[in-house]
């Protein structure tokens, strides 16, 4: 037996809360680069404070141009644990912009060297299922066939189901697939980590994920199923001849099928995930004058502990000492 180790994932939802705080003025004012660049200031300030020796593996923005924590960058003080550390600061920049729900700031964290580099990837198909059904799923399988399996495992019949799904031009065909088996679909138009979570969270009224969303946003979400016990199957999926010709110059398959283990190669991960904007996953940020309130998930993997923290701010006592200006 072991004395209680440090649980770094205590330290990451102040990194969380920071952005998601300094985001959430941002909410439905249509500015998706300040709101971004609130939370990536914010957080990059609250990385400041740990005592990590932190490599940025997965870092925001190289798609859209937003403003980035960058692949590469070196986070914490220095000291302590070397890590893997990937970063969402706004998981859902149009969401936050256009005052829509689910978008949250994320960060997860494993032992330097066990994150999965995307290098030039931006796309990658997913189907995340939780625990109970994480046997007997199959990438390639026709969708029906994954649906009965895992309504099954599920004990549910397959009309039970719900499929997060993102609307885009893409999933028509998958939505049809879907339609066709009689399970039930909700279309979100962004927010493909929120949905991966939803689909193994057990208090989530979502079953299941499938389609294709972010690769970055795959990994990252690969922290919080590990922890969880649940299962993503994935496979790179580039949607552009640029990223198709990157990949492949940089000797990667894009054929090959990709589970949790690896994404990311180690149990030991943390992860820390905060609303902005609340909806179904997580209430958002509450301003009151004096202060905010927050809520957060945060999971360890190695002990499987989930805890779902409600934090209250106060701007007169914070304000004397933060760098970040919330109020």
């Amino acid at each position: 037996m072991e004395t209680p180790q440090r649980n770094l994932a205590l330290d990451l939802v102040r990194v969380t809360e920071a952005a998601a705080l300094a985001s959430a003025r941002w909410l439905g004012k249509g500015d998706k680069q300040n709101g971004d660049q609130a939370a990536v200031d914010a957080m990059r300030l609250s990385f400041n404070a740990l005592d990590i020796q932190g490599r940025i593996v997965i870092g925001e923005g190289e798609k859209d141009k937003a403003p980035m924590l960058f692949n590469g960058e070196a986070v914490g003080t220095g000291q302590g644990p070397a890590v893997d550390v990937a970063v969402d600061p706004v998981e859902g920049t149009n969401l936050l912009a256009y005052g829509r729900p689910n978008a949250i700031a994320v960060v997860g964290v494993a032992p330097a060297g066990t994150m999965y580099d995307p290098g030039p990837s931006y796309y990658m198909q997913k189907l995340v299922v939780p625990s109970a059904a994480k046997n007997g799923v199959d990438l390639d399988a026709p969708v029906g066939e994954n649906l009965k399996t895992i309504a099954k495992a599920l004990g549910k019949d397959v009309d039970d189901l719900v499929v997060f799904v993102l609307d885009k031009p893409r999933h028509q065909d998958l939505i049809a697939a879907i339609r066709e088996t009689g399970a039930r679909i909700q279309l979100h138009t962004d927010g493909d980590v929120a949905g991966a979570l939803m689909a193994v969270d057990p208090e989530s009224e979502v079953d299941v994920m499938m389609g294709t969303g972010g690769t970055p946003e795959g990994v990252l979400s690969a922290c919080a199923i590990r922890a969880l016990g649940g299962q993503m199957l994935a496979r790179l999926d580039p949607q552009k001849e640029a990223e198709r010709i990157a990949l492949e110059e940089r000797g990667i398959d894009t054929t090959a099928i990709l589970d949790v283990h690896s994404l990311v190669g180690s149990e030991d991960v943390f992860f820390a995930a905060t609303g902005i904007s609340g909806g179904t996953f997580l209430p958002g940020v509450a301003y009151k004058g004096t202060g905010a309130s927050t809520h957060s998930l945060v999971l360890r993997g190695r002990s499987g502990t989930v805890r779902r923290i409600a934090s209250s701010h106060r701007w007169d006592k914070l304000m004397r000492f933060s760098a970040v200006q919330y109020d």
